[in-house]
């Protein structure tokens, strides 16, 4: 039995649903882009790309922790 994502991680199976992209894609934008600071990261996924802010925020808070790995 697999055990239930949690966490950001949680929302990714609803985030490629809704926005066509596999999470890896998304991850590559975040790390593609020149800002760092996660809120600006949030923002930009929510202009730019037309990310909701729960989406956004779990995308970038997933990424960040992997980056540092924490």
């Amino acid at each position: 039995m697999t055990a239930a994502a949690q966490g950001p991680a949680s929302y990714f199976p609803s985030i490629e649903k809704k926005y066509g992209r596999p999470i890896r894609e998304w991850k590559d934008l975040i790390r593609s882009s020149p800002l760092t600071k996660h809120m600006e990261l949030v923002g930009w996924l929510k202009a730019e790309h037309g990310l909701g802010h729960g989406h956004a925020n779990a995308l970038v808070a997933h990424t960040l922790a992997e980056d540092t790995g924490k």
